[in-house]
């Protein structure tokens, strides 16, 4: 069987062995009525990490976000996100038909927003503005490339939300990237933030699951969102099982997949008529362009995949993500075909 070296993503993962043997020895109970022992070590595990009260185990990330969103946000309520966030582009108009809330977008630089602009773009009090109630930050950046917002940056846009009594949402989803690759501890990461979604799903290889992290007020009404989005999981204590592997032996590994991305993307940069920005390069997620070539990705990526490497184009350009089923053999292999494909 011909070997596949998949860079689509990093939700492509296979549970590790462990993983597995965690599956068969998990404690269950039934989630939903709060008893299922391994969903309530894994919960108490990500909150202690991550700095707050409480965690709520959720089927996604997109799940975590929306929740945490609807925590904050009243029907007409206002949110200030960046244009090129997860929770505006990637999860189907879910804040508009779970929370009820618009969004205001601003464009920043690499996911990093200007804290002026956004307090500049707060309504001031008027019957005819929405009120606006939520500041949320990605972090790492997904549409940028996995870059890091800088925790300078998250400090100021959490003072401007406190000045103005607004909420501080963080979708997390690779926060444990950001930590990795910073030495920055997860807690002062999260440390401006009422609420914050991370996924165990992505790198950290579980098969599925997100946890929200918060208040003990903020966690226990979300466990009623949940309930109303259709998140109750009974058993569920078999895919916690994974997380608890997945938050315990898992998140230092990560700094692998960055290497492999740097040797991913400078060997890129050399290919002929490769535009690579290596300053975007800051964790696992690679961009690149073939200027002028636009029309042909969906061609060469069908070439690519003959040649067993699987990628994506996003946009007019081609996205590969690093983890942790692809070696630094893969990352040859992968270089090797584009050479030939790219011709």
């Amino acid at each position: 069987m011909t070997r596949v070296s998949d860079f689509r993503s990093d939700t492509v993962t296979r549970p590790t062995a462990e993983m597995y043997e965690a599956m068969a020895r998990a404690e269950l109970g039934d989630d939903v009525l709060g008893d299922d022992p391994t969903v309530n070590r894994l919960e108490a595990l990500a909150a202690d990490m991550l700095g707050k009260e409480a965690g709520l185990f959720v089927t996604s990330g997109t799940q975590g976000n929306q929740i945490g969103i609807a925590l904050h946000c009243k029907r007409g309520d206002e949110l200030i996100c960046e244009f090129g966030a997860h929770t505006y582009n990637n999860e189907s108009g879910a804040m508009v038909v779970i929370a009820g809330a618009q969004p205001r977008p601003v464009k920043g630089k690499a996911g990093v927003m200007d804290p002026a602009e956004v307090e500049s773009l707060i309504r001031p009090t008027n019957i005819h503005n929405p009120r606006t109630a939520l500041i949320t930050v990605e972090n790492t950046h997904n549409g940028a490339g996995g870059t890091i917002v800088p925790l300078e940056n998250v400090r100021a846009l959490g003072e401007v939300a406190r000045r103005h009594k607004l909420k501080f949402h963080l979708d997390g989803a690779r926060l444990w990237n950001a930590h990795v690759a910073t030495g920055i501890s997860l807690k002062d990461w999260c440390r401006d933030f009422d609420t914050v979604s991370v996924c165990l799903s992505k790198g950290l290889c579980s098969p599925a699951g997100s946890i929200l992290v918060g208040s003990r007020a903020d966690i226990e009404r979300g466990r009623y969102l949940r309930k109303q989005l259709g998140g109750g999981m009974r058993q569920a204590g078999i895919l916690a099982a994974c997380g608890l592997v997945s938050l315990t032996k898992m998140v230092s590994r990560l700094a692998e997949d960055h290497r492999n991305a740097r040797t991913l993307a400078q060997g890129l940069a050399k290919l002929p008529g490769v535009t690579v920005d290596l300053a975007t390069v800051q964790t696992n997620i690679v961009f690149f362009a073939l200027p002028n070539r636009e029309k042909e990705l969906p061609q060469l990526l069908a070439r690519l995949s003959d040649k067993g490497v699987l990628a994506l184009a996003l946009g007019g350009r081609v996205r590969m993500v690093t983890h942790h089923d692809v070696s630094h053999e893969d990352v040859a292999l992968a270089l090797d075909a584009w050479k030939s494909v790219i011709g």
